[in-house]
């Protein structure tokens, strides 16, 4: 998933954003910035510009968050690499425009933000400013998100001495779009949901739960308002693709049982994700 996820963001890097002469922050907007004023191939400039920070993020940050590092960033530099042979080729011709900048502007940002959100999503990185960042975060305890919106904020300054306004104006665009791709793709993909289950058989209901599907139940005392009867509230976070099977416990058990479905966006914890 790291590899599809770094072949998007070289696809919307070399398709939509280079053939426009828009802009990028990170590493990558350095190379990019390489590319313009020298020249030099976007594959080999990447990979060279990170590999200081590999040796600094390995001795700073550990072996294990470096190797995944390591791993996204030659990933990338390779999917460059074919993508720059392919158009050289004529295999693949860029969309290029002289009038819409903002039509490549946008389908910029929605490939970079799927392609960075796959990478992020799946533990991956593409190494840069998120390296610099996280050094930034451990030794000085500075804030990851300011640290990367400062570097990039300088790195697409510069760019101003190569290409005009307007198309520094159209790069915020894109990278406005790409971060709420990044969102998107991290949590709003990832929709678990959360049952509220009302009924008086919250223990048996609670068990089954627990023993089928193998997810933790909490349970609240509850009376309804208008029968005064006592009642539960069972509270469970099941994955997408689970629900269908915790409707039928509930109701094999329950079928009067009130059931409450709401989307949760992220979820820490065990049988979910740990931060």
């Amino acid at each position: 998933m790291v590899m599809l996820g770094t072949a998007i963001y070289a696809f919307g890097l070399h398709y939509f954003l280079i053939p426009n002469q828009l802009m990028e922050g990170g590493v990558t907007g350095i190379a990019i910035l390489l590319n313009y004023s020298l020249d030099w191939p976007l594959s080999i400039s990447t990979l060279v510009l990170n590999i200081p920070l590999y040796f600094i993020g390995w001795k700073v940050l550990g072996r294990s968050h470096t190797g995944y590092t390591i791993f996204g960033s030659v990933s990338l530099s390779f999917f460059l690499y074919l993508m720059e042979k392919m158009i050289e080729a004529g295999w693949i011709v860029p969309f290029q425009t002289s009038n819409d900048y903002i039509l490549a502007a946008l389908y910029a940002g929605v490939t970079l933000g799927a392609g960075l959100g796959i990478v992020f999503r799946f533990g991956g990185t593409t190494g840069g400013v998120d390296i610099i960042a996280r050094i930034a975060s451990k030794l000085r305890g500075w804030s990851m998100g300011q640290v990367i919106l400062t570097l990039d904020i300088i790195i697409i300054g510069v760019s101003l001495l190569y290409i005009s306004k307007e198309k520094v104006l159209y790069t915020l665009v894109a990278v406005f779009i790409a971060s709420k791709m990044i969102d998107f793709i991290q949590e709003g993909a990832y929709a678990a949901k959360a049952f509220s289950i009302i009924t008086e058989s919250g223990d048996e209901i609670g068990l089954q739960i627990t023993k089928e599907m193998e997810r933790g139940v909490t349970i609240f005392p509850a009376k309804g308002a208008y029968s005064g009867k006592q009642k539960q509230v069972l509270y469970c976070v099941v994955a997408r693709h689970e629900i269908r099977q915790l409707k039928s416990i509930v109701r094999s058990i329950d079928p009067l049982a009130f059931i409450v479905i709401s989307e949760v966006h992220d979820v820490l914890g065990e049988g979910f994700k740990e931060e």
